[in-house]
């Protein structure tokens, strides 16, 4: 699957959880809510360190030539 894709569906779906946190009424649904954010959050940290790794790598690489 394309990395971009799966990037832009972690902020698709993290853009819909914290709507839905918002939307909670009780401290429970809140926490389940909570805890997805948290979780894609992470998940969307992982690809955009990765993508970070590879543009330095490239601009290493850019500038030795």
């Amino acid at each position: 699957m394309n990395p971009e894709k799966i990037m832009d569906n972690l902020f698709h779906e993290l853009d819909a959880a914290i709507k839905a946190m918002s939307k909670a009424k009780t401290v429970e649904e809140k926490v389940v809510h909570s805890q997805i954010v948290k979780n894609l959050s992470e998940s969307l940290g992982v690809f955009l360190n990765l993508a970070s790794a590879i543009m330095d790598d490239d601009l290493d690489n850019f500038s030795e030539h």
